[in-house]
């Protein structure tokens, strides 16, 4: 299957008292070069979806502008969808430091063409949407979501054909499940620093 790869960068930052995310640094790297360290041996279309261009521009990495006003992840994954040209995307979030390749790769073998959204499920029984591969066939559900203002990822998966991928086989490309890690506020930053 020909599949893309779009890391979600549009957030505001509000509990990281509004700074950009991706270019915090986890071991002396921004997050965004750590996950495109992971992503483009894997993909061969990566997109960055992003409000603000500034710093996101990356040689063979493609820029998509947000369609909708919100400032959502579901915003970003439609923007995605849309910019790709595989008729699936890799969705990861630009807040997430420890992205295993791993992990990605056994996700890129569960994917389907015939699935919509192929998506980890951990061990409490949450979904990972964030962390998941979206079909186009996603976007009519997306967008009808974004317009009636509803916000929540997996609002659409019971219109669509979801692939639901247990956290343990997932573990064999990363044991601790460290993929999974986001840093939404300067204490989970600077926890993931020490986790190093």
């Amino acid at each position: 299957m020909d599949i893309a790869c779009t890391i979600l960068a549009g957030g505001l930052g509000t509990r990281m008292g509004r700074a950009r995310k991706a270019f915090l640094e986890v071991d002396g790297q921004r997050i965004i070069d750590r996950l495109l360290s992971v992503c483009r041996p894997l993909f061969d279309e990566v997109i960055i979806s992003c409000r603000e261009r500034e710093g996101f521009e990356f040689d063979g990495v493609k820029l998509a502008p947000d369609n909708f006003d919100a400032r959502s992840s579901l915003t970003g994954i439609q923007a995605g969808l849309i910019a790709c040209e595989a008729a699936h995307t890799f969705v990861t979030a630009c807040d997430a430091p420890f992205l295993q390749g791993g992990l990605v790769e056994i996700l890129l073998q569960e994917a389907d063409p015939d699935v919509d959204v192929i998506v980890p499920i951990k061990a409490d029984g949450y979904m990972e949407p964030l962390c998941a591969i979206y079909s186009k066939r996603c976007l009519p559900h997306i967008e009808a979501q974004l317009r009636a203002r509803d916000y929540k990822v997996i609002n659409f998966f019971d219109k669509v054909r979801v692939k639901r991928v247990p956290g343990e086989k997932l573990r064999k490309g990363d044991p601790d499940l460290l993929s999974f890690l986001n840093v939404n506020t300067p204490e989970e930053l600077e926890a993931a620093r020490r986790r190093l």
